[in-house]
């Protein structure tokens, strides 16, 4: 009787435990967070390197506040600033601190203009006077505390100000600001956009002069979005918009003398772009980068900011292009650090102050990923990389000699690191494809983890129980080169059955997809696909990034040429397995994603059954001058890269289904593009689909637009392949 009862228990856990792993994923689910992990608060690390802070939101009460940990018990040591204590100040939403740390700038009432710049209200805290000042009563942009933290300057309607703390007074520096015409501090849309910074001014070491770039576009083509809302009549968005070909911002560097309150403009060698600006450790000489038009001949260039001589240090150039970065590090002796692919990969090199290379620091046919910066007490740079395969990153200490190179990382798949001030302590977030994000602190000599913070075990042990496939690593070879691919099939795959075949990618330059790391949203609906019974597949074709400069820039002047050619090669390729049916190979991708799916559809007419393009290029005629002309050059020197290439060319190859999607509000990749292959499809009597997400975007989100969306892209999979 009680081996009956133990037998009949065991069924029925064992019953449970089958139904729990059969558990079908969601959109719903999906797009409502059901699968959020945990993250950690982005924190500040503090000077002394042993202490770092966090922005804290209490949901309760509405309020915020700053705290101060310790790296070494990640336990609270001190509440520097909390807005309940605060009569003008409901809630803040972000702070910066000024250099000895007893000061705060805290922003409130923020509101975005464009991807980064943002305008808002700002109070400065004192932490000695326990006192609030408010900074200025307009809405101004990106205040930056002087070195000494007695000033802080800020941009107010395209002009620069500064104020005096211990005097309230306000000095403003430029006068001629005026929108759409002069920027004055701060970045134009293009600059913002692909050069990846707002703030256009610098402070000098002794808080004594303020570097900044001054943008005139008035010649600069109008850009007009519409924006519906509503109200009775659309409203519209106007901002300069330079697409490839039109004119740019002229740009100019000049300083300012606090003391003297004198202006003046920096006579520069021959560029078109100033695409950073940085003071070196001697308050009297100031770096800047200078590239040409084609973007493949970057100087850098050191001024005097006394006599306002210009030197050109250092000049790097590529046959292609050269990508602009924020590794520039001065040591203690105005020597610096840089990174190129000048020997084929992305290395980190030493140069003296004068541009004469010391060494070459990091070798070897991989890509240094990310630069995290320089311990001089102990002469080590500290870095990520590819080393241990393309598809994994890992952490790395090395001597800047190049020599006595150490791993710091243990596990495979993708580690990223956050150092603390003093490079003693770093926090590691590691994931891969079977592993949610674990936060550890870890020891920057060794490696070894000090202390866990956040596992996502509870991530984990939810995911468990759903049907999901694990993501299959490995390569293709097409077109002579072994492609990283991974491949999701149906939980409950049979080699002897034939599986439609879905195709992600991106595939735009330096771009990677097939990378080994935790799901992203679009992750857990490919499993969704395949508990329905569909292969998920994703290719990262020639152009992509981290497998060295030639994979990389073999696209120059013809965008989509090489990528859409992998793409159907790789797709006919898959079709000749024996388990996936060859007649039904569709393909998705959003943005650049996007125009490659368009041109797949087209120009792979025989190979894809159909194809979803979401927020697409269609011509890079319409986008703009920074991005495009780095990898095209212009249109009146290449039409035939632009046009051969365009999805627009190719409409009459039509065959499959299609389905196009656009938020009306992209002022990225504009609603334009989407409108004329429309046009293109109709004058071709080509027949598809189509969708507009009124005032989004381009990353097409708010309300239930995203559940909207991905309900309409698989309604549309599940009727076409």
């Amino acid at each position: 009787m009680r081996n009956n009862q133990f037998l009949i228990s065991l069924f029925l856990l064992l019953s449970l435990a089958v139904n729990a792993q059969e558990k079908q994923v969601t959109l719903e689910e999906i797009w409502g967070g059901e699968f959020r992990g945990e993250y950690m608060d982005a924190l500040h690390s503090m000077k002394d390197g042993e202490h770092y802070s966090v922005l804290d939101f209490d949901r309760e009460t509405r309020s915020s506040s700053v705290n101060k940990y310790s790296y070494k018990t990640l336990e609270k040591t001190a509440s520097l600033v909390d807005s309940k204590n605060i009569t003008d100040i409901a809630y803040f939403t972000d702070y910066t601190f000024s250099s000895d740390e007893t000061k705060l700038l805290l922003a409130t009432d923020v509101t975005p203009i464009f991807r980064h710049s943002t305008v808002g209200k700002y109070f400065i805290y004192d932490t000695k006077t326990k006192t609030t000042t408010l900074l200025s009563d307009k809405k101004i942009q990106e205040p930056t505390f002087s070195p000494d933290g007695t000033k802080v300057a800020y941009v107010f309607e395209n002009n620069i100000y500064f104020k005096e703390l211990s005097s309230g007074k306000e000095t403003q520096v430029t006068t001629d600001g005026k929108k759409n015409e002069i920027i004055n501090g701060v970045t134009d849309w293009v600059y913002e956009e692909e050069f990846a910074f707002v703030r256009a001014f610098e402070w000098n070491a002794t808080g004594t002069k303020i570097a900044y770039i001054r943008f005139d576009e008035k010649d600069v083509p109008e850009f007009s979005m519409d924006v519906y809302g509503t109200k009775l009549y659309q409203t519209q968005t106007v901002f300069k918009y330079p697409k490839a070909g039109e004119k740019n911002a002229e740009v100019s560097l000049h300083i300012y003398d606090v003391t003297s309150n004198k202006k003046s403009a920096i006579t520069l060698p021959e560029y078109y772009y100033i695409p950073r600006i940085e003071w070196t450790n001697d308050a009297n000489v100031l770096s800047t980068q200078l590239l040409n038009r084609h973007q493949n001949n970057l100087n850098l260039v050191f001024i005097n900011a006394t006599d306002l001589s210009a030197k050109t240090v250092l000049t790097d150039t590529d046959n292609a292009y050269i990508d602009v970065t924020d590794n520039l590090t001065f040591l203690n002796n105005n020597s610096f650090i840089w990174t190129s692919e000048k020997d084929g990969y992305n290395h980190i090199y030493h140069y003296s102050k004068t541009g004469k290379l010391i060494n070459q620091v990091t070798k070897g046919n991989w890509e240094v990923t990310n630069y995290y910066g320089f311990n001089e007490k102990k002469g080590i740079v500290y870095y990520q990389s590819v080393e241990n395969g393309s598809v994994n990153r890992d952490v790395y200490a090395i001597k800047i000699n190049g020599k006595e190179k150490k791993r710091l990382s243990s596990k495979t798949g993708t580690n990223n690191a956050t150092f603390s001030k003093s490079f003693s302590y770093y926090i590691n977030t590691f994931s891969n494809s079977t592993t949610p994000n674990e936060f550890t602190l870890n020891s920057s000599k060794t490696g070894k983890v000090i202390k866990n913070i956040k596992d996502n075990k509870n991530l984990q042990t939810k995911v468990a129980g759903y049907a999901f496939a694990p993501k299959e690593f490995s390569t293709i070879n097409v077109n002579g080169n072994d492609l990283n691919m991974w491949m999701i099939k149906p939980i409950n795959f049979d080699i002897t059955k034939k599986y439609p075949v879905f195709m992600y990618q991106y595939s735009g330059p330096g771009s990677q997809q097939v990378a080994n790391k935790w799901n992203s949203a679009n992750d857990y609906w490919f499993q969704m696909l395949a508990q329905q019974g569909y292969i998920t597949v994703c290719i990262d074709g020639r152009g992509t990034g981290l497998k060295g400069r030639d994979f990389k820039k073999v696209t120059q002047k013809e965008l989509g040429k090489y990528e859409v050619e992998d793409q159907i090669a790789a797709a006919k390729k898959l079709g000749n397995r024996s388990y996936v049916d060859a007649d039904r190979i569709g393909i998705f991708g959003w943005s650049y994603g996007g125009f490659m799916s368009s041109n797949c559809l087209f120009q792979g007419a025989d190979t894809f059954k159909m194809a979803i393009a979401v927020a697409p290029v269609t011509s890079w005629r319409f986008y703009d001058t920074v991005y495009t002309e780095r990898y095209m050059q212009t249109p009146q020197e290449n039409a035939s890269g632009y046009d051969n290439n365009s999805p627009m060319s190719h409409v009459d190859k039509l065959k499959g289904k299609f389905l196009l999607i656009h938020g009306s509000a992209d002022d990225n990749v504009h609603v334009q593009n989407t409108v004329r292959m429309v046009e293109a499809l109709i004058q071709a009597d080509k027949q598809f689909e189509w969708m507009i997400y009124p005032d989004k975007n381009h990353g097409i989100y708010g309300g239930n637009t995203r559940l909207h969306l991905y309900k309409k892209m698989t309604n549309f999979i599940k009727d076409n392949l």
